[in-house]
């Protein structure tokens, strides 16, 4: 609608401020400014119409709009302040420091210039006075004949203790609950611009905004939450900004953690549990154990939680669960007794909470003694009981091995002379083995001192005290027994090596008269044998060998000689089978002899030779009908 770099001519103006540019100083002393005692700056804000030097030139003073018209060559904006010490002047547009070019010209007196306006320079500039006792800033609008145009703020303003609170639309506002928030929306337009207020889209009524575009909400909660837009609107068109409002709240300890008792749940009941609290908690564990620590906090928006042991962020070794909410600590040995503490933070503060970890120790005790060893005399001693003891209960001696043991003296109890009483020896040995005997023992009064002798005192001291001890008794008074064996039985079995058959006879248990008895009653006497190898006349027999006749040669290679070889009775020395005398090894019935060589070379004739050959087979035939 406007092109670029278009020149205009003439303008008109019109002035919306808040109530906080309404204030004009009302005596400046510029001719003795230099014994003004120290000021704050002030910009001066004149009310009336802006100024028109020519048809192409407009000046005018801040507090007011100006609307550029068609032939406009330049814009003069002039800002006077006064303070002391002098302020410094400084130009903004939109909230941004203003790059002055050839176009935007920074004159002498702090005024600013703008040659050959476009509509690239519409916008709200704003003139900044500042000394070293504070600032101060007033703005004027500059635009078109159109659409209304809106002074925003793209700025994040977060209040955690002031009660009130004053932003341009545009702004992110984070307050606390209970302050009273004021947006300002300054319009600037011709015609004059409607303006409208909107909360999520939805119209507000006339209730919730005062005049000239300033949206007041008191005391501000939870619930006032939301969006609030500003919408400009004239003939030529509309415009509008908007504002996000977060309610802060900042971390407050809670009573309870819903996490942590889930958690403990599915933990087990050997882990430990504890809530962290601002006044602190104590949590005493034994070495090893497990334990869940409970940051128990809320706040808007979600604090934020660092855990810390004696002020120092923890490892990530540990883990975290519920969002940090819950630390757990798999085993606290891994510490010593210390603080832990979590620190919760949002935008709207922090919250410290502690939690003082003690861990017990094993140790040894010897606070209890046994019972004295004797009542009386000279021995009775006590020893120390040493036990393991973790806050005071008995544990298992094996949690206190680490722990070096205390040394144990034995005490001396109960040193007093005893009363008179029996001693007796030990009882004699029996005068029977079995079928009753007696044995007897000396009883004597005595009385041990408490320096260690025995005192010998009469019967009657120590019947005063009690009975006389039997000095007789019966003893063995079991029958006696004896094992008793029957007669061998027949030899039997198989002949086939030196008295392997088996014979059997019955074992008998009974008294001296005869009587029978169980054989438990013998059982410790040593039992006869009921079963034994034996020697049959079958096996009586053995191999009977004749003497060897004559060498069949005196020298030479084929000299022999031959025996008989019988399987004979022992007893009647008549041959039997062979066979019977299997289990023996058999001797040889012939052998080679005078098997030296012949002297001078004799040899026998061929007659001679044949008769050799033919008594060597007549002695082999008969050997061969022996076997």
């Amino acid at each position: 609608e406007y092109p670029f770099h278009r020149r205009v001519s003439g303008f008109t103006s019109s002035l919306r401020t808040s109530s906080a540019e309404t204030f004009t100083p009302t005596s400046v002393d510029l001719a003795n400014g230099l014994h003004r005692p120290p000021q704050k700056p002030a910009i001066l804000r004149k009310i009336s119409a802006a100024q028109q030097l020519s048809a192409s030139e407009v000046v005018t003073h801040l507090g007011q709009t100006v609307v550029l018209a068609s032939g406009t060559l330049s814009v003069l904006l002039h800002c006077e302040a006064v303070g002391n010490p002098k302020p410094t002047i400084s130009w903004a547009k939109n909230g941004e420091e203003v790059k002055y070019n050839d176009r935007l010209l920074l004159q002498p007196d702090d005024s600013l210039q703008i040659l050959a306006p476009v509509e690239a320079d519409v916008g709200f500039y704003a003139c900044n006075a500042s000394n070293a006792l504070g600032s101060d800033s007033v703005s004027i609008a500059v635009t078109l004949a159109g659409k209304p145009l809106i002074k925003a703020s793209r700025a994040t303003v977060i209040n955690t203790e002031s009660p009130a609170v004053t932003v341009d639309i545009g702004s992110m506002v984070k307050t606390i609950q209970k302050a009273n928030v004021t947006i300002n929306c300054q319009v600037a337009g011709v015609p004059e611009a409607k303006v409208t207020w909107f909360k999520n889209k939805v119209k507000l009524s006339s209730t919730h905004h005062l005049h000239d575009g300033l949206l007041f909400i008191a005391n501000v909660s939870l619930s006032d939450q939301g969006l609030y837009s500003c919408k400009a609107a004239n003939l030529h068109g509309e415009v509008t900004e908007s504002s996000q409002l977060l309610v802060l709240e900042p971390p407050r300890p809670l009573p309870y953690l819903e996490d942590l008792t889930a958690v403990l749940t599915s933990a087990g009941p050997s882990t430990h549990s504890v809530l962290t609290s601002p006044s602190g908690t104590k949590l005493t564990v034994s070495p090893g154990s497990s334990a869940l620590i409970g940051c128990a906090v809320d706040g808007h928006p979600t604090p934020n939680i660092t855990w810390l042991y004696s002020g120092e962020p923890l490892s990530l070794r540990h883990q975290l669960l519920a969002a940090g909410q819950i630390l757990q600590i798999l085993n606290v040995s891994d510490f010593t007794d210390g603080e832990f503490s979590c620190l919760a933070q949002n935008e709207a503060g922090s919250l410290t909470q502690i939690m003082s970890l003690a861990i017990q120790e094993y140790r040894w005790s010897v606070d209890k003694l046994t019972a004295c060893s004797a009542s009386c005399g000279h021995r009775g001693v006590q020893l120390p009981q040493l036990r393991c003891l973790l806050d005071g209960v008995e544990v298992n001696a094996s949690y206190c091995r680490e722990t070096p043991k205390p040394s144990l003296q034995p005490i001396a109890c109960n040193r007093r002379d005893c009363p008179s009483r029996w001693m007796v020896t030990s009882w004699s040995p029996c005068t029977q083995s079995c079928g009753g005997g007696i044995q007897t023992r000396r009883v004597t009064c005595q009385r041990l001192t408490a320096k260690g002798s025995s005192v010998p005192m009469s019967n009657e001291a120590c019947a005063q005290v009690s009975k006389h001890p039997v000095d007789t008794q019966n003893c063995n008074r079991q029958p006696c027994v004896e094992w008793v064996a029957s007669s061998w039985g027949q030899c039997n079995g198989p002949c086939i090596g030196p008295r392997l058959a088996v014979q059997h006879r019955q074992i008998f248990c009974q008294t001296k008269d005869g009587t029978s008895v169980s054989s438990d009653q013998c059982s410790s006497l040593p039992r006869p044998l009921s079963t034994q190898n034996c020697w049959t006349d079958v096996c009586g027999v053995h191999w009977r060998v004749s003497l060897w006749t004559v060498c069949t040669a005196t020298c030479g290679n084929y000299g022999f000689q031959s025996r008989r070889v019988d399987c004979v009775h022992i007893r009647t020395n008549k041959p039997v089978m062979e066979h019977h005398c299997s289990w023996r090894p058999r001797p040889a019935n012939w052998q080679r002899c005078n098997i030296t060589p012949c002297e001078n070379g004799t040899l026998l004739g061929g007659g001679e030779a044949e008769r050799c050959r033919s008594r060597k087979e007549s002695r082999l035939t008969e050997t061969q009908h022996w076997t």
